[in-house]
């Protein structure tokens, strides 16, 4: 009778490993998905993760190994050889994974692990797509798909197929070509069910297929799989020759890598870091910005202490100080936030200068509602008129221009070809509260009368 794996703790799972009780742990992996051993052998020590993976069959270690936390996964491979690693692995992975594992390996033993590949063409084919960046079509696809002839008979067809389909894991289309490998349509499988044996391909199949370059990037191949709803999509060379797929497993994986990325530039964090890393590595991915609004503040500072006068003079505009830059800081984040969701999933139309004058307008509603409440509070709460109209006037101004300042920034940080979800982080509140003050002081001696 078997197991009843919800009932089954990890903690209970641990100490089975701990105990070696090989029979019990069979047992429960062969009820549990890859990804569920997978969260279960992130929290094991590597002699623990080791034992487990030892009772896995090849092809399920090679997908366990695929779902482990990027660190976990590293340190994992440290502890077996190249040759292990290669015919324990890289052997068992589709060309797709097995090239995405040898570049996370130091550079020094990618080529030896490479070289210990059993089967000599799936060496090739993940030669081959290590040459395209991570982040590019090339880099995402994957070379295993089934294909056939323009010119074949069904007969035919259906044989070479069986053939192909072996070494697919999911067979979601089958592609055309020519003799040149060019990529011609697609064949649908109820084509093939209701076609004679004797019916040529050429009558059968479909020649509207959309594809992309393998130089396209992988941000280009998300939002074609998700205008289109595709599962797969055909990936071809510069002369339309079909040279791999991508499929949707591969552009979630990415999609998911892209948020956390600037999910981390948002926050002020350089570099890719966990939790779980070493305290020098988590120091170095969020030192950077820190130092940098360090740098603001004491600009910060610098721009209050050139207004020291006017604050002596009227210490009560040093209550508003604090809110005028957080207004800006806020204003700012929000206009840059949806400038680069709309860079990010490319629902942005018209030009930059559109953009800005509709940022204005919005900037100006915002500035005009906030900036009656904050003169209706300081009215009643303030020692004069003039410093009512001071900070009523400065807070107008400001939120306009953080407006503009918050739309701008992205735009221009993608035309130079930087993420702009650099400008939704530190770099755009450090800016703001600056210049906020800034104009804070600025409007505060044309309008408060300190210096007449």
């Amino acid at each position: 009778m078997g197991i009843d794996i919800k009932k089954i703790s990890r903690n209970q799972i641990k100490e089975a490993i701990q105990g070696y009780q090989r029979d019990f742990l069979l047992q429960v992996i062969e009820e549990m998905y890859p990804a569920d051993i997978a969260e279960v052998m992130d929290d094991l020590s590597l002699e623990e993760a080791k034992y487990l993976y030892t009772l896995l069959g090849k092809e399920e270690a090679a997908a366990v190994l695929m779902e482990l936390e990027e660190d976990v996964r590293e340190k994992f491979l440290t502890s077996f050889s190249t040759h292990e690693i290669a015919r324990e692995f890289i052997d068992n992975l589709d060309s797709d994974d097995a090239a995405d594992l040898i570049n996370e390996l130091p550079e020094d033993l990618r080529e030896d692990v490479l070289e210990q590949v059993k089967d000599r063409k799936q060496a090739q084919d993940i030669a081959d797509l290590l040459i395209y960046p991570a982040n590019s079509a090339g880099g995402l696809m994957g070379k295993e798909l089934v294909k056939v002839n323009i010119s074949w008979y069904v007969v035919t067809c259906i044989r070479e197929m069986r053939r192909q389909a072996e070494e697919v894991e999911n067979v979601y289309t089958v592609y055309v070509v020519d003799d040149d490998n060019v990529l011609k349509g697609l064949l649908s499988l109820e084509s093939l069910l209701i076609a004679s044996p004797r019916d040529q391909i050429a009558k059968l199949y479909t020649p509207d297929v959309i594809a992309v370059k393998a130089t396209q990037r992988g941000e280009e191949v998300a939002q074609i799989m998700n205008k289109y709803d595709l599962v797969a999509l055909p990936v071809i060379d510069q002369l339309g020759r079909l040279i791999g797929r991508i499929t949707i497993d591969d552009v979630v994986d990415f999609i998911k890598d892209e948020a956390e990325k600037d999910y981390q530039l948002m926050s002020g964090i350089s570099q890719d870091i966990e939790s779980s890393d070493k305290i020098w590595e988590i120091t170095q991915g969020r030192l950077f910005w820190l130092i940098v609004a360090l740098f603001g503040g004491i600009i910060g500072s610098r721009v209050i202490a050139n207004y020291e006068e006017q604050i002596s003079i009227n210490p009560e505009m040093a209550f508003f100080m604090p809110l005028i830059a957080a207004m800006g800081g806020n204003v700012g984040v929000q206009s840059s936030a949806l400038i680069v969701k709309g860079l990010a999933n490319h629902s942005l139309t018209g030009g930059i200068i559109s953009k800005l004058f509709k940022e204005i307008s919005v900037g100006v509603i915002n500035g005009l509602v906030c900036s009656a409440i904050l003169m209706t509070y300081s009215f009643f709460f303030a020692p004069s008129l003039a410093l009512s109209l001071t900070v009523s006037t400065a807070l107008m101004t400001v939120i306009l221009f953080a407006s503009v300042f918050g739309t701008f920034v992205p735009l221009a940080l993608n035309r130079l070809k930087i993420d702009p979800a650099l400008a939704t982080g530190p770099f755009i509140t450090t800016s703001n509260d600056i210049i906020g003050l800034f104009i804070y002081f600025m409007i505060g001696r044309m309008m408060y009368g300190i210096f007449a």
